[in-house]
């Protein structure tokens, strides 16, 4: 036992010495296991479990070529719409034995910058990303140094880059039609900044189906689309001298802010207002007064 009673690391050189073999067998037990003998395998296996010995990762990196790591960056982990996509890729990134790094942007284009570049030093094999921007020019980056990308909940129109996402056109359309279905001719639509792709996309439905359907929508932007946010909304139309009749919200958490400040200020929902949101999280059926909201597929996106 050393001075300092920290156990000392246990080498690749030791596992072999332990189990009777070669070094160059060992390694192909970690790296290639199909060319080694069942009962020498066994033997070898045993040995890593007895010794507690832990493979050198960068190591089999730099002999392999590549690493067993990922890189997911999204805009708001606290957003349970971004949370269960991270699951939904952890998932799948875990029965192909890769590690998952998981990086918060926050929307913020320099705090991404950061993370990209982090990523590239530490070599990950590849990048699942919920740009802030529609820029190319940091998804070139890493593609050009051989990570593999693809866009999560975000494409980049008009340039090939894999992706995988949903119809916010088509979604946005469905709230405003799911309302004027309900009779409501004045509508608010709560929403963040355009910039964000996904809310200028969901803008883009509400638009159209408003013009189809020839009904009033009063435009709130918040800089955050978060529940607190939601709440100064919601303020804000009880200021209006004509309040609207019904409430569509870009997300669910605006939503749920927008519903839980006019409860506060006892106005009844739906009675006298009703409130869709978009996203359908995990909780949104349980808030005081169940959310209707325009679903997506948040885990199969992951």
């Amino acid at each position: 036992m050393r001075a300092d009673s920290r156990p000392m690391s246990v080498s690749l050189r030791d596992v072999a010495k332990a189990a009777k073999v070669s070094v160059g067998t060992v390694s192909n037990v970690l790296n290639r296991p199909e060319v080694v003998a069942p009962k020498t395998l066994a033997r070898v296996q045993g040995t890593i479990n007895d010794l507690g010995f832990v493979p050198n990762g960068f190591a089999r990196h730099l002999r392999s070529g590549h690493s067993r790591t990922l890189g997911l960056i999204v805009p708001d982990v606290a957003n349970p719409f971004f949370t269960e996509v991270a699951r939904g890729v952890e998932d799948a990134a875990s029965k192909r034995d890769y590690a998952v790094f998981l990086c918060n942007s926050d929307e913020s284009a320099s705090k991404e910058d950061r993370y990209i570049n982090v990523l590239i030093e530490q070599q990950v094999r590849g990048v699942l990303i919920t740009p802030t921007d529609v820029k190319s020019d940091r998804i070139d980056a890493m593609r050009d140094r051989g990570i593999a990308v693809a866009l999560v909940d975000r494409e980049i129109k008009g340039r090939k880059q894999c992706s995988v996402s949903v119809d916010d056109v088509h979604g946005g359309q469905l709230g405003i039609e799911y309302l004027t279905g309900l009779g409501h001719t004045e509508i608010a639509w709560v929403c963040g900044p355009e910039s964000i792709p996904q809310v200028a996309d969901r803008g883009e439905g509400v638009a159209k189906a408003a013009k189809l359907s020839n009904v009033e929508i009063v435009h709130l932007e918040v800089q955050l689309m978060n529940a607190t946010n939601g709440e100064v909304a919601a303020r804000d139309l009880l200021a209006l001298d004509d309040m609207p009749t019904a409430v569509f919200c870009a997300n669910d958490l605006l939503a749920l802010g927008v519903m839980r400040e006019l409860l506060n200020q006892g106005i009844r929902i739906p009675e006298q207002i009703a409130i869709v949101g978009y996203d359908d999280i995990q909780f949104a059926p349980s808030a005081a007064v169940p959310l209707t909201s325009i679903s997506q597929p948040a885990y199969q996106i992951g």
